[in-house]
């Protein structure tokens, strides 16, 4: 079994809990307008645009194929901004043994390991079989996804995984399809489920005035999951927009919300009954 890897941060303190190995996978379902890594979105093509952005020829062309030299890349993404297809060409084929190979050289200063993207549950087998192998050496395992994984039908995969971050793009259906393409249905029933297994470990909600009501999809997820929380405390991050990293054509369409605009939003959570409520 074999998946792209779009790269692999040895220690990350941003996603999940403590010290964790984050893991992201190259591919998306949608197509949200305010995408902060669009590189993850697409699969190469090797349509060799990016080969002479690099300026250090750490990219050339071998037969038909975009090859990538590590040795003499110096990381200034230049190849990933002018590719027009959300790709990179430094993604590598990896199959979960080979994953965990590049996991188990941190167990040591790790709490556990987070796999996002993209959109990570396309591969969900991926995942059963790399979370089985964090879990059987003591790690945690955390899925970071947009919520078009029908949860409820993969039970293995669920009986892996300690928690899952899900994004709530918007509460209305019609607001979330202009903002993703995608119905937000699944999404929600995603949260209730999770929710009630215990699995939901936090929600994450972007916010850029105007885009969409995000006083309402607040207001209405914080009801949807209040009566869980007894279950398990559920994180909500509240994530401002910002005009970093995401496709040109929308850096200057959207808008950044007011510091006193998220506070308010984040009040709004607490008197539903949720204690860990972060502003980013």
């Amino acid at each position: 079994m074999v998946v792209t890897v779009n790269k692999i941060i040895p220690f990350s303190t941003v996603d999940g809990p403590g010290n964790r190995t984050a893991i992201f996978l190259q591919g998306c379902n949608m197509n949200c307008l305010y995408c902060h890594n669009p590189e993850t979105r697409g699969k190469c093509v090797h349509c060799g645009t990016c080969i002479n952005s690099c300026p250090t020829g750490a990219l050339s062309f071998e037969g038909q194929k975009v090859v990538y030299n590590s040795t003499k890349c110096i990381h200034c993404d230049r190849c990933i901004n002018v590719c027009p297809h959300d790709s990179s060409p430094k993604t590598l084929d990896m199959t979960p043994e080979q994953v965990w190979q590049k996991v188990e050289n941190q167990i040591p200063f790790i709490r556990g390991i987070t796999v996002s993207g993209g959109e990570c549950t396309l591969y969900p087998e991926f995942l059963t079989e790399l979370f089985t192998l964090a879990q059987a050496h003591g790690l945690s395992t955390l899925i970071d996804s947009n919520g078009t994984l029908d949860f409820e039908q993969y039970p293995d995969l669920l009986a892996v995984t300690d928690g899952v971050m899900l994004d709530i793009k918007a509460g209305n259906s019609e607001e979330h399809k202009r903002v993703t393409g995608w119905d937000n249905s699944l999404v929600l029933k995603n949260a209730r489920f999770l929710a009630s297994k215990a699995k939901l470990y936090e929600v994450r909600t972007v916010v850029s005035p105007g885009l969409f009501d995000a006083e309402q999809t607040i207001i209405q997820t914080g009801d949807m999951l209040s009566g869980f929380l007894s279950l398990r405390p559920i994180r909500y991050k509240l994530i401002s927009y910002r005009p970093i990293g995401v496709r040109q054509q929308y850096k200057d369409t959207l808008k950044i919300p007011a510091r006193e605009q998220m506070e308010y939003y984040a009040r709004l959570l607490a008197a539903k009954g949720f204690k860990d409520i972060i502003i980013i």
